[in-house]
């Protein structure tokens, strides 16, 4: 039994899954971003504590197939940026990893979630630009370099686009928050 989970998108998220599972005497046999592999089916009882817990540590079980599509394209998207694969075109890289068209994906993706798929992925480009910049160890060209855009400019113009602030600004300010990047959107 596979177990989807809504907002699961960094490795501390699958060790509270996990911590939260094993509380309920669950032990899952594999837990990955989004996932979680069950050896057996749970009671329905039981599941409903998990749906319990899970919001209380805000995640959310996924049970629709669109939904689960969602995250996919979001877990995509965020490893993507996490692992700085972005060398490719981003729609090639859906339809490769989820096998559908990218027309399809991204009218689901709008239609669900109020934003693009494009708009998506740059707000997290731009939340990644954010953490680089904090670092404090790359400049602004090689933050540029390393997620993928063309030119200092175009990460420039998007980042003050989306932050209201300049790149320098945002450095410069020690009050600047970031943000979750599951509440992105």
């Amino acid at each position: 039994m596979k177990l989807f989970i809504k907002n699961m998108v960094c490795p501390r998220c699958i060790k509270v899954v996990k911590d939260e599972l094993n509380k309920l005497g669950i032990y899952p046999s594999n837990i990955s971003l989004g996932e979680v592999e069950l050896v057996e089916q749970l009671p329905l009882n039981l599941l409903d504590k998990v749906k319990e817990v899970l919001l209380e540590n805000g995640f959310e079980l996924i049970e629709d197939k669109s939904a689960k599509l969602i995250e996919d394209i979001k877990k995509i998207i965020i490893l993507s940026i996490q692992e700085n694969e972005l060398n490719r075109n981003l729609s090639s890289l859906l339809e490769s990893k989820l096998n559908k068209d990218y027309t399809y994906l991204s009218s689901l993706f709008s239609s669900k979630e109020n934003i693009t798929i494009e708009h998506f992925y740059i707000l997290q480009k731009i939340e990644k630009a954010k953490e680089l910049l904090k670092y404090d160890e790359l400049t602004l060209s090689e933050i540029a370099y390393k997620l993928g855009y063309a030119s200092v400019n175009h990460l420039s113009s998007q980042f003050k686009k989306i932050t209201g602030m300049t790149a320098t600004e945002f450095k410069k300010n020690t009050n600047s928050i970031r943000e979750s990047i599951d509440s992105l959107k």
